[in-house]
Order: C-alpha cells, then sequence, then structure tokens
C-alpha cells in the first residue's frame, strides 16, 4: 500500500483550514489534526506555520490557474471574458456561503505587515493577475470597447483591487449584493 505524502497532506490540510479560519485563527495543531498527522510531524516539513501559509497561498493560486485561463480566451469577446471570470469568482464565494472569500485577500489583510514573505508572494499573484486582466482589457481596447480614457494596466489594478473589497465586502455582509454591485457598476461604466 502507498503511503501517503504527509506535506502534501498539511498542504492540503492548510489551504483549508487557514483558507477558513485565517492564519491567526488557526494553529499547527488545527492543521495537524485536520490533516490526520501527529503534530510533530509538521516541523518535518515546514519551517513555521509561516512557510506553511506560503505553500497554501502558492496552491491556492495555482488551484485557480483554469479559471484564469479563460481571461485568454480568443475565441470569447474580452468583455465577456472579463465578466465570466468576475462571475465565476462570485458563483465561488456564494457557493462557500461566504464564509471563505479570497484567501489572497484575506492573507493581505491579515499577513501583510506581518510577514515579508507572504506579502513578496502577495505581490507577485497581484501582478501576475493583473496582467491577465489588462491584456484582456487591452483587447477590448482595441474592440472599442472601453469607455475611460485611461491606461489598460490602471483599469486592471482598479478591477483587481475593486473586486477583492466587494469579496471583503461579501463576507460581511453575508450576502452577494456586494458581487453583484462590483459587476453592475463596472460593467455599465468602463465597458461599452
Amino acid at each position: 500500500m502507498a503511503r501517503p505524502n504527509v506535506r502534501e497532506q498539511l498542504i492540503e490540510a492548510g489551504l483549508e483550514t487557514l483558507h477558513l479560519h485565517g492564519f491567526n485563527g488557526s494553529g499547527v495543531q488545527d492543521i495537524t489534526d485536520a490533516a490526520g498527522v501527529p503534530k510533530g510531524s509538521f516541523y518535518n516539513h515546514f519551517e513555521s506555520k509561516e512557510d506553511l501559509a506560503v505553500q497554501a497561498l502558492e496552491r491556492y493560486w495555482q488551484n485557480g490557474a483554469t479559471r484564469r485561463t479563460l481571461l485568454s480566451d480568443t475565441s470569447v469577446d474580452p468583455v465577456e471574458r472579463l465578466r465570466r471570470h468576475f462571475r465565476g469568482l462570485s458563483d465561488l464565494a456564494i457557493r462557500q456561503n461566504f464564509q471563505k472569500g479570497c484567501m489572497i485577500g484575506n492573507f493581505s489583510t491579515e499577513l501583510a505587515v506581518h510577514s515579508n514573505e507572504v506579502r513578496d508572494r502577495l505581490a507577485e499573484i497581484y501582478a501576475a493577475w493583473s496582467r491577465s486582466i489588462e491584456s484582456c482589457v487591452r483587447e477590448a481596447e482595441k474592440a472599442g470597447r472601453v469607455q475611460p480614457r485611461l491606461p489598460a494596466a490602471t483599469i486592471a489594478t482598479f478591477l483587481l483591487n475593486a473586486w477583492e473589497g466587494a469579496v471583503l465586502r461579501s463576507k460581511v455582509e453575508q450576502d452577494k449584493s456586494p458581487l453583484d454591485q462590483f459587476e453592475r457598476v463596472v460593467f455599465a461604466s468602463i465597458f461599452a
């Protein structure tokens, strides 16, 4: 019988536990309990809970790769790609009953000030995500579908910032209204 990969179990358990309860709301014991492994085994695979948090954040980012590929699908209108991308994220928040939010946004508010390693990885993630959105916005510009005369990079960054704010607010209100408002305002004011 194959031996389970303890490191992998810890990353998956860390992803779920940290995403649901946050970094400060989760202890190493909570993570090892969720993984079904002894607490002592944690430090055989990770130097610290912060080290695991970076790995869990990376896994979260990788898990979203399929959703982000839609942004580069040139067979779909660029504005429709953006709408579907954000609507897909909204649908995920709704399916999770507004309990988890976006781990990227959660870690931004919880860890960016306290962990250089997490902050650096978050900055890289935001930059990569912004570039994906920016590419789509540029295509929409070429098609004459962007209303404000702003650089595509500025619009992309705004979309990402506004999205993360809407997700945080939906967690607070336990309601999809902030996500719906994001979609209505963005697609009525920025895109034609």
